[in-house]
């Protein structure tokens, strides 16, 4: 078996050690923040600055995709998340009955949480692992390599640097594998070197002080800024408004509610990043105001929720997907990525923790096949293409038809049209609400499950018995809006 190097303790990197340690391998995990996540939900959620991961304080979605990959891979994690509050949500639930159940409805079950309670999970579970060290604290500050087919000793080079003092500059080389990390005056050795650092590690930094041609990196910006506040529903209320549905948008602005644990849910807004009125969305009275002018915020704030933080905004994000092998083939070899070192997707669809547990996954059962080959390298890349990068497209689509929305306020006719229709269509008809599940939960391409027959008949019908349909004019419209966030 192997012994696993794993970069940053977020979802990927702790999912990555645990599930390695699962399937008969070691690992050591490096986090350069000295703090762990604890049980302390509230302290940790509100009170821990993490500046290098901005969104954990943002909501999360955890799809079907991620709750399979738990239940079937790490089931006491998943035990463990719903004793500390987790909630299941199945999509169907959404009609007063659901509809009889067909193979693969078990896979369309949201589990409600916010992030530090799946990472509280993880964490208590790696603390009991045996072959699992978590080195809190220690910061990677670079890599061991050796040329391709050379073992771990001798030769190598680190931070930049061959041990003899030779520089490592020039063209960038080919034939270079990792063998391990170096955290100040330490190093480590390994089979594998997984990058969980997401974009914000240095991955790059570090390839090219090794000697490595670039990464190739496909960026798409979203247009989009998020601003989101986090309540807790009145005591003895458990459960907010199953109606209306949780995602409404209009044709400049959308509203969003994510229930999580422990009474606990989040009404975010988004707007696109060039809109007036974004800056006045930071005030708590001002956002509050704005989101009652949807539905579902209006619906969950009458409830009497109390306020937990104040509004958290983020924006400049970017659908962004990093390859470690180009048109010459692998750019290095001992060290794979995974979670957003691959593929970072805006949080509209909620696609990241999935696809980050899925990489952890595919990394846990190959680690032993030789890691530090050219092969190995490959295998993992196209592995990522088949695998990821369809729901990376699909993200860049949907981000891009929104952002358009947003900033022409126009989209109501033609695809556009259609496309909505499917969504609204779905709130009405089962059958096309299992098909949209399908989609949302990561068990079926879109391209697949849209397509049809039957479903694409449903949608025609729907929509030729509304021929005035006009989509996205759910919420106030702009007089109304700029008089709302006006101050």
């Amino acid at each position: 078996m192997a012994h696993v190097l794993v970069i940053g303790g977020g979802v990927g990197g702790l999912a990555t050690a645990l599930l390695a340690a699962r399937r008969g391998h070691t690992a050591e995990l490096f986090e350069r923040d000295p703090r762990a996540p604890g049980t302390a939900l509230d302290r940790d959620f509100f009170g821990w600055r993490r500046p290098t991961v901005p969104q954990a304080a943002q909501p999360h979605a955890l799809l079907g995709a991620a709750r399979n990959v738990l239940r079937d891979d790490l089931p006491d994690v998943y035990e463990e998340m719903l004793r500390l509050g987790a909630r299941e949500r199945h999509e169907l639930d959404w009609f007063d009955v659901r509809p009889p159940e067909l193979p693969g409805d078990d896979d369309l079950v949201m589990l409600q949480a916010r992030r530090i309670v799946l990472e509280s999970a993880l964490a208590t579970a790696l603390r009991a692992e045996p072959g699992v060290v978590v080195r809190h604290g220690e910061q990677v500050t670079g890599l061991t390599t050796a040329p391709a087919g050379e073992g771990p000793p001798g030769g190598e080079r680190a931070g930049g640097e061959w041990a003899g003092g030779e520089p490592a500059g020039g063209e960038p080389a080919d034939g270079v594998r990792v063998t391990g990390v170096t955290t100040g005056a330490d190093r480590y050795e390994g089979d594998l070197v997984v990058d969980a650092g997401g974009r914000r590690g240095g991955i790059e930094r570090r390839l090219g002080a090794i000697g490595c041609r670039p990464p190739v990196v496909e960026r798409h910006r979203t247009g989009l800024a998020y601003f989101c506040r986090w309540y807790r529903l009145p005591a003895g209320t458990d459960e907010g408004p199953r109606r209306p549905w949780a995602v409404t948008g209009g044709a400049f602005a959308g509203c969003a509610i994510f229930p999580a644990d422990n009474r606990v849910f989040a009404v975010t807004l988004f707007v696109h990043t060039a809109d007036t009125t974004r800056s006045a969305l930071r005030d708590p009275a001002v956002f509050e105001r704005a989101a009652r002018s949807f539905p579902p915020g209006e619906a969950w704030l009458a409830l009497g929720a109390e306020p937990l933080s104040g509004v958290l905004a983020t924006a400049s994000l970017d659908n962004r997907w990093s390859a470690l092998v180009d048109e010459r083939g692998p750019v290095v070899t001992g060290l794979v990525p995974v979670g957003d070192s691959i593929t970072h997707t805006n949080p509209t669809l909620g696609q990241g923790t999935s696809l980050a547990l899925w990489a952890a996954r595919r990394v846990a059962r190959t680690a032993h096949r030789d890691p530090g080959s050219e092969r190995f390298a490959v295998d993992h890349h196209d592995w990522a293409v088949r695998t990821l990068k369809p729901w990376f497209d699909f993200q860049v689509v949907a981000d891009a038809a929104i952002g358009e929305r947003f900033a022409t306020r126009a989209g109501r006719t033609g695809t556009a049209r259609e496309v909505a229709a499917l969504f609204d269509c779905a709130l009405e008809d089962p059958e096309v609400m299992r098909a949209r599940a399908r989609v949302r939960h990561l068990a079926e391409p879109p391209e697949r499950a849209y397509a049809d027959p039957e479903i694409r008949a449903r949608v025609a019908h729907w929509l030729a018995a509304r021929p005035d349909y006009a989509p996205n004019e759910v919420g106030p419209d702009r007089e109304e809006w700029e008089k709302l966030t006006a101050g």
